[in-house]
């Protein structure tokens, strides 16, 4: 696949998407928008990719948007934009809406679109010496990609006020104590943390089992206790019918690596959307 702003390498199951603008510290553009989102479509739909970890290329995650144009980096001139078409999302699809599990290995600073992309993944490692914020509001705008959906869901309301309304910066151990990251950890360790969680899931996690469980706890916030349960009881009854429900047991009590059958792009219920 042919992208210049960002690398895309894939192998043994995992695929790494690496923000690729080293001279602007990875800055995003709508470029890069594009193709992160073309990525994560192939991603979905390839049974090859089972785990997916989104980096950047060192020593910064993602910058931010790129402020290159000054005053007009906001305001869509010189460049085609229209009240209609436009979008606040960065990225379609986002990480949350693909099937597979997506890690983001934060191997430094995050900042504006850099850290609200980071929160449409599923896990985040992070730098604990990286800068993080959100800081639209401190530039005339507001959070983005989602963040009032994601991060009040990652880290409660009340912290996601904290972190949206001051735009104000953090650092790695402050975010893991307000629930932003999932690991905090020096800065050459993210990565290489995040490849062996991805490994792990990839090789002993049923592939239709993390979609189906990830796709539910996007869901559920915005579900009942009783829709919970209806859909977990529905989702088991699916997975009873495939091969997969008897191979983990089995791989278990042989202490192997399970051979898993299922496919997450024919096994996948329609359903559950």
């Amino acid at each position: 696949m042919g992208y210049e702003d960002i690398r895309f390498e894939q192998s043994d199951g995992v695929a790494v998407i690496t923000l690729d603008r080293p001279a602007t510290r990875n800055a995003f553009t709508g470029r890069m928008g594009v193709e992160l989102g073309d990525a994560y479509r192939h991603c979905d739909v390839d049974d090859d990719v089972r785990v997916v970890v989104l980096t950047g290329t060192p020593p910064a995650f993602c910058a931010g948007a790129d402020l290159s144009r000054g005053a007009d980096t906001f305001t869509g001139t010189g460049e085609a934009r229209s009240r209609e078409s436009f979008t606040a999302a960065g990225i379609d699809p986002p990480a949350f809406a693909i099937r597979k599990p997506v890690v983001a290995a934060v191997n430094g600073h995050a900042i504006g679109i850099g850290l609200t992309i980071a929160l449409q993944c599923d896990l985040r490692f992070i730098a604990e010496d990286g800068k993080y914020g959100i800081v639209q509001v401190r530039r005339g705008m507001l959070g983005d990609a989602y963040s009032h959906w994601t991060l009040p869901r990652i880290a409660g309301l009340a912290n996601a006020a904290d972190v949206l309304l001051t735009g104000r910066m953090f650092d790695g151990r402050e975010a893991q104590t307000m629930g932003l990251a999932s690991r905090c950890l020096p800065a050459d360790e993210v990565l290489p943390t995040a490849l062996e969680v991805a490994h792990d899931i990839a090789i002993n996690a049923a592939p239709v089992s993390v979609a189906v469980s990830k796709r539910l706890l996007w869901k559920s916030f915005d579900l009942t206790p009783p829709e919970i349960e209806q859909l977990e009881s529905a989702l088991h009854l699916h997975l009873m019918e495939g091969p997969d429900v008897r191979e983990g047991p089995v791989a278990f009590l042989e202490e192997r690596a399970p051979e898993w059958k299922q496919r997450v792009s024919t096994d996948f219920p329609d359903w559950h959307s």
